[in-house]
């Protein structure tokens, strides 16, 4: 939704404030201060029962008093046994709310509206979780010499499509009795709904497949089911990918129609990014001009896709500089996303009250191996939110290496942990 960005200025002079701290008002009513948003990272910092626990309190805590007008978790898992790694946070209707009410509270605890990312895997987990891995179509994670790391998957069947609708809805309800604001449906990164978009990975005959009207209406029944469920002045949002940046895949004009079959269905919000594991643009490594020919990696598409759509836009990746988000809200975009500028540096959005020109370093993670590079830049930026969320602070210079093997590690204890768990609500 393209609008005039109102640029008030400082109380006692004649110098203009940012556009990023203006409010925002959404769809539903609700005012964010600012145009600043916390996007989704997946912390992978689930504790038994994979709930959140005290590290994941103090780390939202922290991003609270940051400065951010709205707080976005890592996604959270509608299905206990479709996790996209074994640290993953897991709600569902029989999960203990308290945890996730003192998550809400943190997050909530300066200002900020918090929203819960909520999210499907599909056909992207690793071989060696259980569980299960479905996808629209039986096509497995392409992902050259890494790809018998994932699962094979199975083509979902319609009473499995139709659970996975209710297990959204269930989901955003429990979001919203714990005391969020909102939630935000994954549809991006390749995740299941994602999957079901892409005509890549959709090669279903029936009607959640061929053309985009029947690829998206897995997303639109979720949409639909959701916004039935929850409260009008609860926010949902959806997560969608500018494109694939893969050779016939998804792509803008796409995003565009799906934007426009959204509309009227009571989403306040659509976030921009692009990219799966197959194509990791998500994090730069894409390899495509079109992520690399600006710092906001998407900027060109959303900029696009700004001129035609009905809803407010958010854009995430790359930013990390205060000109840069002024850039995206000057393109028509309605609210700017930083993930990994607010791992290095929770205190970002205050420190562009007095000093513009802040920003953080990170050196771009280069390897041949653009999945392994994708993987080495995430486990980088999650040993930053494992720091925060011990109350010690970041080492944005740490070896990108080391951080993925000491990751290596990690993944491996907790998924002992989510095997027992799972093995025990089966018995």
């Amino acid at each position: 939704m393209s609008s005039a960005v109102p640029i008030p200025t400082r109380s006692g002079g004649s110098e203009q404030a940012s556009p990023v701290f203006t409010p925002f008002t959404l769809p539903n009513g609700s005012v964010l201060p600012n145009r600043l948003a916390k996007a989704a990272m997946e912390e992978n910092m689930a504790v038994r029962g994979q709930l959140p626990g005290p590290a994941l309190f103090r780390l939202y805590e922290r991003w609270s008093r940051g400065g951010a007008g709205l707080i976005i978790t890592g996604n959270v898992m509608v299905h206990a046994e479709a996790l996209t790694g074994p640290g993953g946070v897991v709600l569902e209707a029989n999960s203990p709310v308290e945890p996730f009410r003192e998550w809400a509270a943190a997050a909530k605890s300066v200002g900020a509206q918090v929203w819960m990312q909520i999210n499907h895997p599909g056909r992207q987990v690793r071989a060696d979780m259980p569980g299960v891995a479905w996808a629209p179509s039986a096509i497995r994670v392409d992902v050259g010499k890494n790809t018998k790391r994932f699962a094979q998957p199975v083509a979902m069947t319609e009473s499995q499509i139709t659970e996975t609708v209710q297990r959204f809805a269930e989901t955003a309800r429990r979001a919203e009795e714990a005391g969020f604001d909102g939630v935000e449906i994954h549809a991006a990164h390749g995740y299941l709904l994602s999957q079901f978009l892409s005509p890549l990975a959709n090669h279903r005959t029936d009607r959640w497949g061929g053309g985009l009207e029947n690829r998206a209406r897995l997303l639109l029944d979720i949409v639909r089911a959701v916004r039935a469920t929850v409260a009008p002045t609860f926010a949902v949002a959806v997560k969608l990918n500018s494109a694939d940046f893969q050779r016939g895949g998804f792509d803008a004009d796409d995003a565009a129609t799906v934007i426009t079959m959204l509309a009227p269905l009571g989403v306040d919000m659509v976030e921009l990014s692009g990219g799966s594991y197959e194509s990791p643009a998500m994090t730069g490594q894409s390899g495509d001009d079109r992520t690399r020919s600006r710092e906001a990696y998407f900027l060109a598409l959303a900029e696009q896709l700004a001129t035609t759509s009905p809803l407010p836009l958010m854009l995430t990746g790359g930013v990390i500089r205060l000109p840069v988000a002024e850039e995206v809200l000057a393109g028509g975009i309605d609210l700017v996303g930083m993930g990994s500028a607010l791992a290095i540096n929770p205190d970002l959005p205050n420190h562009w009250h007095e000093n513009p020109t802040a920003t953080i370093e990170l050196t771009p993670v280069r390897m041949k191996d653009k999945a392994v590079a994708s993987a080495a830049s995430m486990a980088r930026v999650r040993q930053q939110l494992r720091r925060l969320g011990a109350g010690r602070r970041t080492r944005p210079s740490r070896n990108p290496v080391i951080a993925l093997l000491i990751e290596t590690v990690l993944q491996q204890r907790a998924l002992r942990h989510y095997r027992i768990w799972l093995g025990r609500r089966a018995a």
